[in-house]
């Protein structure tokens, strides 16, 4: 009898398998709005009294629980907040549960709740409800954390992640796969000859302006399986192919080190406070000035471009070669989020 893997909860081939196969099968009614379960975007739609609302969810099970730039609860903020982000919902509320191996300090469970509302309270979302277990020694890996967000669509539809559109540019709001390599390089005990730390961050406001600015068809938030997973989902599910430049594909030459000596690619690595973005080409200058005023998102790049064809993410190498970006099996550093 098969049996469940890390993998299967890392965001790549083997996941998806066990969503479409196992998990969303196992439910008779899978939407209320026009996007749901069948369409496993970052979130789902809800009318209520004439809002048009976005509802997201999502488990946190980072090890270690705190790393260079952020610890658990900042990683629930910004990886729910996000989640709406993407979808072109305005944030509002949250709900939080807490599950807690016995023994941990209090001390350390508030500092992972004020690093949570550190982020929320600003951008004026609120903690609405949650709930708090606690498990028996050894039973856990210290704590877990489920968060559900609530957003109210900004525009006056939803951006789901099948929007992308023939012509349209491909933008990625900053360098990759900071945030995977950090925790890798942590639990490994490597050290970097530059201060490298996580890119968890909040993406609400700078989407904002580049929803004010208009012209976004596409995003995706690259956390699970990388950069590599949002770009194929939204070329599958757009039935398009896209097409990138390596050499504008902005990444970390820490990054790119760490991977090159361990043999893993960048694409593949997980962020935490970045976008990807499918946008009408005339909209591109806009879009760009919108994040570079923002400091999460001023090293955004235009990477590629989108075209009528065979639905998959071609690669375009520094020496004028084409490969194809795949979906990897798994996240190559399990627990990232």
């Amino acid at each position: 009898m098969a049996k469940i893997e890390s993998a299967h909860g890392a965001g790549g081939r083997i996941m998806q398998r066990l969503l479409e196969e196992i998990v969303i099968p196992s439910f008779g009614l899978r939407k209320i709005g026009s996007i749901g379960l069948d369409e496993m975007d970052d979130g789902a739609t809800l009318e209520v009294q004439g809002h048009h609302l976005i509802v997201t969810t999502d488990a946190h099970t980072v090890h270690p629980i705190f790393f260079p730039g952020g610890n658990l609860g900042t990683l629930s903020a910004c990886g729910t907040v996000n989640d709406l982000a993407v979808m072109g919902a305005r944030p509002v509320a949250m709900t939080n549960t807490v599950i807690i191996e016995e023994g941990m300090e209090i001390e350390t469970l508030q500092a992972i709740l004020k690093s949570l509302n550190a982020i929320i309270e600003p951008l004026g979302i609120a903690m609405i409800a949650g709930d708090t277990k606690v498990m028996p020694p050894g039973t856990l890996d210290g704590l877990v954390m489920s968060t559900t967000g609530i957003g109210e669509v900004y525009l006056d539809h939803p951006v789901s992640d099948t929007g992308a559109q023939p012509s349209d540019d491909v933008i990625i709001t900053g360098p990759i796969g900071d945030h995977g390599t950090v925790l890798l390089a942590h639990r490994e005990g490597l050290e970097f000859e530059t201060s490298l730390t996580s890119d968890v961050a909040p993406l609400w406001e700078p989407i904002r302006d580049c929803l004010d600015a208009g012209g976004i068809h596409a995003m995706k938030d690259p956390t699970r399986g990388g950069t590599a997973v949002a770009l194929n989902e939204i070329a599958s599910k757009s039935k398009l192919e896209m097409e990138l430049k390596e050499v504008q594909i902005p990444v970390r030459p820490a990054v790119q080190s760490l991977c090159d000596v361990l043999g893993l690619n960048p694409l593949h690595m997980s962020s935490e406070g970045r976008a990807v973005m499918a946008v009408d080409s005339s909209r591109t200058d806009d879009i760009m000035s919108a994040l570079q005023k923002h400091a999460t998102t001023k090293d955004a790049r235009v990477v590629g471009t989108i075209r009528k064809g065979t639905p998959r993410v071609l690669l375009k190498t520094a020496i004028g070669g084409r490969k194809v970006i795949q979906v990897p099996y798994g996240e190559p550093v399990p627990r990232v989020c």
